[in-house]
């Protein structure tokens, strides 16, 4: 696909299908600095649309590596108040907002782990209100992603044009090469749709893992929790799509009810750095041990950010079928990988997938089995061979997945 149809197309369906932007309302794209044609042309369709104003937020991960290996202790950990309040910003003025996530993965190599996750927790911490309000659905949000070369090349090693390659397989997932890629998202939230409401009418007690590579893991469901897929409402009720592109349904794990033994099933890129090979014992909601075989010193950090981190946020299903898993394609950037994947994330659990969560405390939402955490990270464990059994209250069990595949 040309770039340019690629940009007309993704600009669209990022701001109507996605951050579903209203009229007047404010904008903020957060992207790379070597994309700013993208931003530019998510601007331009922005203000087409009718935008009150539209606001960026340049990133360089080459800038970040530098301060990740040469700011003092005090900088390293401190997030100055100016960044706080421009976040509060957002929610005061109603803005919606769209992240390109397009990591280079060798970005961080060489830099010391616990510098990069001390700088990363001190963030965290400093913006847990904000992101426990977009979590919950405060603002309208997307996450989608366009190739950089460095991470096109991570993708692609062998390709004489790597970018293009990868433009394409990005193009191929958010299904912008339809011939009408507005019909086609409506057709595949309506099927998600119909999945999430056959799960949530079952109301299962677990659910229970098991594949060849050793994973048997059983995952208990938090009370009154509820099946999501593409289309959530925002509080102010209007819809949109948080992850383009996006296969899952999803719900709350249960933070004290997950026991066994689970191993990943593709690598994880944390904080610029990969983590593969790795399996996790769980034990009354808790990781009680780990191994890696690459990234063992990053795992360890990421689990000792907070006690809520060793915990589980997030279950979700995706069959081996879909798009991306079809496609073959690593891109060792968990946007796509996640949707390739039956997956679980470490830490802090979405609210909406506990039924009537905005009329509930923050306690009221522990006692419902709800995860809280300053991390939210997903991690794949889907394999071609997985099973996935649902287990109800009184014993009964309907089976979800064969072979890695839905069998509903």
């Amino acid at each position: 696909m040309l770039e340019k149809e690629f940009l007309e197309r993704f600009s669209q369906i990022t701001l109507k299908m996605g951050v579903n932007l209203q009229k007047d309302q404010g904008l903020l794209i957060v992207c790379p600095v070597e994309k700013h044609h993208v931003a530019e042309a998510l601007c331009e369709t922005a203000y087409k649309m009718g935008a009150g104003t539209v606001t960026v937020r340049w990133e360089c991960e080459s800038i970040e590596r530098l301060n990740y290996l040469h700011d003092s202790q005090r900088y390293l950990t401190q997030v100055p108040q100016w960044v706080v309040k421009s976040r509060e910003y957002l929610l005061q003025e109603n803005f919606c907002y769209v992240a390109i996530s397009a990591e280079d993965p060798n970005c961080f190599n060489g830099v010391p782990a616990d510098r990069i996750n001390k700088a990363v927790q001190a963030r965290s911490k400093a913006l847990k209100k904000f992101s426990d309000k977009v979590m919950a659905n405060a603002i309208r949000w997307c996450v989608v992603s366009v190739p950089t070369l460095n991470w096109a090349k991570t993708v692609f090693p062998n390709s004489p044009s790597p970018q293009e390659d990868l433009l394409d397989a990005i193009a191929k997932t958010m299904r912008l090469d339809s011939e009408n890629p507005l019909l086609e998202w409506e057709k595949h939230v309506d099927n998600l749709q119909r999945r999430s409401n056959i799960l949530n009418d079952c109301n299962f007690s677990y659910l229970h893992f098991t594949s060849n590579n050793g994973t048997d893991l059983k995952v208990g469901l938090a009370d009154g929790h509820n099946w999501l897929s593409a289309k959530e409402k925002a509080q102010d009720g209007l819809e949109f799509i948080a992850n383009l592109p996006t296969e899952e349904i999803f719900t709350a794990p249960h933070r004290l009810r997950v026991d066994g033994k689970v191993y990943s099933a593709k690598p994880l890129v944390y904080n610029g750095s990969v983590i593969d090979n790795f399996c996790l014992t769980f034990k009354d909601g808790k990781v009680t041990d780990f191994n890696a075989e690459r990234g063992y010193q990053t795992l360890k950090e990421l689990l000792d950010t907070d006690q809520g981190v060793l915990r589980l946020g997030e279950v979700a299903l995706i069959g081996k079928n879909s798009p991306i898993a079809q496609s073959g394609i690593l891109f060792y950037n968990t946007l796509f990988d996640e949707n390739a994947s039956c997956h679980l994330a470490f830490g802090k659990g979405y609210p909406t997938t506990i039924n009537n969560s905005d009329k509930m405390t923050r306690q009221q939402l522990k006692e419902a089995g709800l995860n809280d955490s300053i991390e939210h990270v997903d991690f794949m464990i889907g394999t071609c061979d997985l099973k996935v059994v649902g287990v109800n209250k009184d014993g009964s069990q309907t089976t979800l997945f064969l072979d890695g595949d839905w069998v509903i």
